[in-house]
């Protein structure tokens, strides 16, 4: 018998063992990343069904790996992947270290892929980065949000800052420029709800029995139409600051979303919204930082032209 007669060898399941990078993650979130294209409900099956160990034995979904772990993972068809060729981004480095990198994210350009789009800083970033062992976003910019975006290169540091993130440890500052004359300071306690429309959008609404949020802006400048302001994010809900200020009566400039379509459609303006400031403890060394952005071109010729 010729070795075309023989059949292939079945597929082996392999080991990892568990690094820096894997520490303190979930088993489920660390299959799913190593098991990119696999469905996720059958990553959850392996799991269920006791083919996944962890030092030999059987794990919860839930179970957090510690480093020199070794994980048992069996054979799996990986779905048939679809080439996407990632553009290039321009995206300047505010700051980097061993353990943190923020960028300066354009407003246009999503944080991750999905909901239609493909890529998104993250995807562009890991490309461009093949070597990175660790590299996750650390929290989010809505896509039409400029401004400071922060992603961590080791998972210590991710844990970390989001537990600092929870406890509001992180100063986070924007720049906007709303409809109408703003009062020289605002409290906005509003509760806020999520929910998603008829289209499948992802949407917020204040609400009593909504999540607690609370944001405080100060106005810089106005010129009797619209107003420069300086908002302090003390909680981090999704489009907190677009949905406080809406409600408020100071829909930001260029909101698709929540904001004033018809002065949308007569400006033509994107987002007015920019994180522009930074000021944490850092999460490994303790080290303080206060990292800025200036405004972007666009939205620094609409502050000048228009509120001096």
């Amino acid at each position: 018998m010729n070795d075309l007669s023989k059949s292939a060898a079945p597929p082996k399941a392999k080991w990892v063992v568990v690094g820096e990078e894997g520490e303190a993650q979930r088993i489920d979130n660390f299959l799913l990343r190593e098991l990119k294209g696999v469905p996720k409900s059958h990553v959850y099956r392996v799991l269920r069904s006791g083919e996944v160990r962890v030092n030999s034995g059987r794990v919860k979904p839930d179970y957090r790996l510690r480093i020199g772990d070794k994980v048992r993972i069996p054979p799996m068809r990986v779905g048939e992947k679809q080439t996407v060729k990632l553009r290039p981004l321009d995206l300047p480095i505010n700051y980097e270290d061993e353990a943190l990198l923020v960028v300066d994210k354009p407003s246009g350009v999503a944080v991750h892929g999905g909901s239609g789009v493909s890529f998104g800083v993250i995807e562009s970033l890991r490309a461009a980065r093949p070597q990175a062992k660790f590299l996750e976003l650390a929290h989010r910019l809505d896509r039409d949000t400029s401004g400071l975006l922060i992603l961590c290169k080791k998972r210590s540091a991710l844990v970390e800052l989001h537990r600092m993130l929870r406890e509001g440890e992180v100063g986070k500052v924007y720049l906007a420029v709303v409809k109408g004359v703003a009062k020289k300071s605002l409290e906005l306690r509003e509760s806020l709800h999520k929910y998603v429309t008829a289209s499948g959008e992802r949407r917020v609404a204040v609400q009593s029995e909504g999540v607690k949020a609370f944001t405080k802006a100060r106005k810089l400048k106005d010129n009797g139409e619209f107003s420069l302001l300086e908002v302090e994010l003390l909680t981090g809900r999704t489009h907190q600051i677009r949905v406080h200020l809406a409600h408020a009566g100071h829909p930001i400039v260029g909101d698709d979303k929540y904001g004033d379509f018809a002065l949308n459609r007569e400006l033509k303006q994107r987002l007015l919204l920019h994180a522009a400031r930074l000021a944490l403890r850092h999460p490994l060394s303790g080290e303080t930082l206060k990292l800025e952005s200036p405004l972007p071109a666009e939205m620094k010729a609409f502050v000048e032209s228009r509120l001096q």
